[in-house]
């Protein structure tokens, strides 16, 4: 049996690597995809995006198997061939994860949400982070963050082609080989952003005039455009607790802190909605979160005391 593997094409060893990981057999997926990596590298016809995938499935296997030093190796390899290949980034932010290394997590983490704004396993990665990062850290952890890279236009354009190709193409999409997500949803065109921020500048000219109605609904057509702007959600927020439809600003702030888990607008807006709707528990358990971020922050100390004086 050993010797017929030499014959199988890169492309064959990685399908055999594949159908390894499907049924748990990590170890055995890793050697397939070693050979294919030998494989494709000896190939004339080698495309540094096909190393990078097979690097990135082969850091797959070594994270199913608690190997994450050599998973981020991997990754590192594969984002080097395949810059901001999204998988190695997540694979990378859970290596990194497991390591302790919240930093570097945090950042991957955040650059994958730059890509593709619905990766369910990013936000809630950035979130966990946060968290970590705000215990260790304190209110000023993002200083002590790496930089997080800039993702160019053309490379979320080429990314979201590739996946409405692949999913037009591949009849079984295998998002078990990463254990994440796969989305259809693009990022946001340069187009949609523009308009985007155009129509939340709007609904801010509106807000000053007190004409929040009106803000609602420049604010709801702006994050059709662009749904991962935090500030659109904080500020339809703000309209809603002054048009008193408490539940509906709720619901803002848990969209803005989804992206951004320590918003300060977004836990002293939820906190006077809690507090509008006679929810106290709720109320004062996100101004204790937010005086962890910002302890000086006179608003949510002022209402802090306001709250517990009723209790």
């Amino acid at each position: 049996m050993p010797q017929k593997q030499k014959s199988k094409s890169w492309t064959e060893l990685k399908q055999a690597g594949n159908d390894s990981f499907k049924t748990g057999q990590y170890g055995e997926a890793t050697n397939f995809y070693s050979q294919a990596i030998k494989e494709l590298e000896k190939s004339s016809k080698k495309n540094p995006e096909d190393l990078g995938i097979l690097y990135s499935n082969r850091a797959a296997s070594y994270l199913k198997d608690g190997n994450c030093g050599e998973c981020v190796k991997d990754c590192n390899m594969s984002l080097e061939l395949f810059p901001f290949y999204v998988k190695s980034l997540l694979r990378r932010a859970a290596a990194y994860e497991a390591l302790e290394r919240y930093r570097q997590a945090y950042v991957d983490y955040k650059t994958s949400l730059l890509i593709d704004c619905n990766i369910a396993a990013a936000h809630d990665g950035t979130n966990r982070m946060t968290k970590a990062l705000t215990e260790a850290d304190g209110p000023s952890w993002r200083e002590k963050l790496p930089p997080i890279p800039t993702v160019p236009l053309a490379v979320r354009e080429k990314l979201a082609q590739t996946a409405a190709s692949s999913a037009t193409t591949q009849p079984k999409p295998t998002p078990q080989q990463n254990g994440t997500k796969q989305t259809s949803k693009p990022a946001p065109s340069d187009k949609d952003l523009k308009k985007g921020q155009a129509l939340k500048e709007e609904g801010n000219a509106l807000v000053k005039k007190g004409e929040h109605k009106k803000a609602i609904e420049k604010y709801s057509q702006s994050l059709k455009l662009n749904p991962t702007e935090v500030t659109t959600y904080t500020n339809r927020a703000l309209c809603y607790l002054s048009v008193k439809q408490y539940r509906d600003a709720i619901r803002d702030c848990d969209e803005a802190l989804v992206i951004d888990g320590s918003n300060v607008k977004a836990l002293y807006r939820r906190a006077q909605a809690h507090k509008e709707l006679k929810d106290v528990k709720a109320c004062v358990e996100d101004l204790n979160t937010l005086l962890k971020v910002e302890p000086k922050n006179s608003a949510a100390v002022k209402l802090l005391q306001e709250v517990q004086k009723k209790k």
